[in-house]
């Protein structure tokens, strides 16, 4: 199994400050200057009621891939899910356990308990994009879930399909990069749908609410819909960032 090393961004300064802070702004930048602003007040707040909807899905044990700042896992711990995130972030991993919910400093291709065996995994804020390879994460969460789990992810808004090398901007300190590039991905449904069913991802649902976009995709064919589960799981055993959905912004 490879394993990825955490990017620049995980470990800069910036991207750390606003973890503990709450607050932005940040932005991934490309070479050519297109920006994509990170959520980072949302992330840090609550679950709100979109994610919530989203966690009603969830079936089994829950592996959060790229938990960030840790509000998914916080919720599922609150409602005595067995729940677990990962993330390359140790500022993330550390929020995470402050409130409340359980967390690995560790990339996603890292070996992780419980592989072949999660109910659920979560690629939610964008973090399909993990990697720049859509195809290889993918392959990845088949191998971590169960034969007929769960994988619900969150795509970005229209017919997007691109790869690119970004680096973080903290527009507040002069715009400046901070860290080397590393790879990172974004798709939009119609591209997700296309790579799954290439992938063997047989079952697909998809769905908006407000301006964020999901897709559910079984390992295995099971039912023709992703329902919230009838009983809930307890992990036996559980011992890293996030990008928005949202469109870019203008440089500047």
């Amino acid at each position: 199994m490879s394993t990825v090393t955490a990017p620049a961004w995980a470990a800069s300064d910036p991207y750390a400050t606003a973890l503990r802070t709450g607050r932005g702004p940040l932005f991934l930048r490309r070479g050519d200057g297109w920006l994509l602003p990170l959520d980072v007040e949302r992330w840090c707040a609550a679950a709100d009621a979109v994610d919530r909807a989203v966690l009603d899905r969830c079936e089994g044990t829950v592996l959060d891939v790229g938990c960030g700042p840790g509000r998914l896992v916080a919720e599922l711990a609150a409602r005595g899910r067995g729940a677990l995130g990962v993330d390359v972030s140790e500022a993330a991993v550390a929020r995470t356990h402050t409130l409340g919910g359980r967390a690995l400093h560790r990339s996603v291709f890292d070996p992780l308990p419980g592989e072949g065996g999660w109910g659920t995994v979560l690629l939610m804020d964008g973090n399909v994009g993990i990697g720049g390879d859509v195809a290889a994460l993918l392959h990845r969460m088949r191998e971590l879930l169960r034969p007929d789990g769960l994988l619900i992810v969150e795509t970005a808004p229209g017919d997007v399909d691109e790869r690119s090398r970004v680096r973080v901007v903290d527009v507040t300190h002069g715009g400046g990069a901070v860290g080397e590039p590393f790879p990172w991905a974004r798709v939009g449904t119609p591209a997700l749908l296309a790579l799954a069913r290439r992938g063997g991802w047989p079952e697909t649902v998809q769905w908006t609410d407000g301006e964020r976009c999901f897709v559910a995709l079984r390992s295995r064919r099971t039912s023709s819909r992703a329902e919230p589960p009838k009983s809930t799981a307890v992990m036996s055993s559980q011992r890293s960032r996030n990008t928005s959905g949202s469109s870019p912004v203008a440089d500047r």
